[in-house]
């Protein structure tokens, strides 16, 4: 397996700093030796566009701190410098806990994932019980593949609620109560392991320029939604949290003046007009047995007029907020995540629609709207991300 070691930052919180220059740098030879393998000082360059003093100077820095190994070798009749990626054996976990699910993935730093597995949790779960089964799963894929604990440098956690970055603590407002009250200190005794966290839309968001079609995207907002409604902001190329980390709350944010009133305690927010919830709610009036998401799914996919007409209402909806944002932001994609990305253009078309009406012309114009890369993977990929990043800036 590849892993990589050291004190690489994935992008910089200044971004106008010369550190944040020298780090976006870092990054820039890290991913170009993620896709290409190892390579001479003399590619490093021309693949970058960086000078060949900047690349000469960042090797050596990263080498010092065992981020990558340089050997010589003869290149075109001339002695040259070979970089490549140290392998150490590291392993981030990320975890993603939804409403009714849990998904682990095991990656190395080199963003390769060594596996994965989800399993379902009972509506309602009990807390503890859900995270002594998380780390039980983490616990037999490890061992099923001959890894030591060890091996893992932390634990990376997605739950859907703000979190106080202060404390690492779930407030309230989150879509499972159940939750609020936890803080860090409590997921690190289940896991045994150091843990991070974020929320679950901040992880989906990262991992879409981590991991997904959209590396290198600078400015972006990733959408989940779901039972709530939440965005992750990717801004000048790092995630963006605010003052105390409660960012992105879309679901909240108000979209009809004489609306129901929210579990947030204001009138008229997206989530009480958008979430799947309310979709279920409204398709399932008159209906002997619950509708689903799956219904949704396959109902909209087979254009059931009742169908299209509650998801396009809550697309419309939701695209009317996205436009709030980005007339602030000018973000260059929004990204569609959540159990109804699989009813594509049905969805998209009317969120394409509310961000036209309401943005800005020249925003909503150039603004593209898609589906995550990632699907449902999204959240976990990033918890891991947030690992590698977090593992790698506490080396510098």
């Amino acid at each position: 397996m590849t892993a990589t070691s050291g004190s690489l930052v994935r992008g910089a919180r200044n971004p106008g700093s010369q550190g944040a220059l020298r780090h976006l740098n870092q990054e820039r030879l890290f991913e170009f030796l993620l896709a290409n393998g190892p390579s001479t000082q003399a590619e490093l360059a021309r693949g970058t566009g960086l000078s060949t003093a900047t690349v000469s100077n960042i090797v050596r820095d990263m080498a010092a701190k065992g981020v990558v190994a340089t050997s010589p070798v003869n290149s075109g009749g001339r002695r040259a410098l070979l970089v490549q990626l140290t392998d150490t054996g590291d392993i981030a976990v990320g975890v993603d806990f939804g409403r009714r699910h849990v998904r682990i993935v095991l990656t190395t730093l080199g963003y390769e994932v060594l596996a994965e597995e989800a399993i379902a949790l009972p509506l309602g779960y009990d807390v503890d019980e859900s995270l002594q089964a998380a780390s039980d799963l983490i616990d037999r894929m490890l061992a099923a593949n001959g890894w030591e604990r060890e091996s893992v440098l932390s634990v990376g956690v997605g739950i859907p609620g703000p979190i106080d970055r202060r404390t690492g603590t779930v407030l309230q407002g989150a879509i499972l109560p159940e939750w609020v009250g936890v803080n860090l200190r409590d997921l690190e005794n289940a896991f045994r392991f150091p843990v991070v966290v974020d929320n679950d839309a901040n992880l989906g968001a990262l991992a879409e320029v981590a991991w997904g079609a959209n590396r290198g995207v600078r400015n972006l907002i990733f959408v989940k939604i779901g039972s709530g409604i939440g965005a992750g902001l990717i801004l000048n190329g790092q995630p963006y949290y605010g003052y105390l980390g409660i960012t992105g709350e879309l679901g909240h944010t108000p979209v009809t003046e004489h609306g129901v009133i929210c579990r947030c305690g204001n009138r008229g927010c997206l989530e009480t007009v958008a979430s799947t919830t309310v979709m279920l709610e409204s398709l399932g009036r008159g209906s002997e047995t619950p509708v689903t998401t799956e219904d949704i799914l396959r109902k909209g996919l087979q254009r059931d007029p009742a169908t299209l007409r509650v998801v396009g209402d809550a697309g419309s909806a939701i695209g009317q907020a996205i436009a709030n944002i980005a007339n602030v932001i000018n973000p260059e994609l929004v990204l569609i995540g959540g159990p109804l990305a699989g009813l594509g253009d049905a969805l998209l078309d009317p969120i394409r629609h509310g961000i036209l009406q309401n943005a800005i012309p020249v925003i909503g114009e150039t603004t593209t709207v898609r589906m995550s890369s990632l699907g449902d993977r999204a959240e976990s990929l990033g918890a891991a991300a947030l690992v590698i990043q977090a593992s790698l800036a506490g080396r510098d």
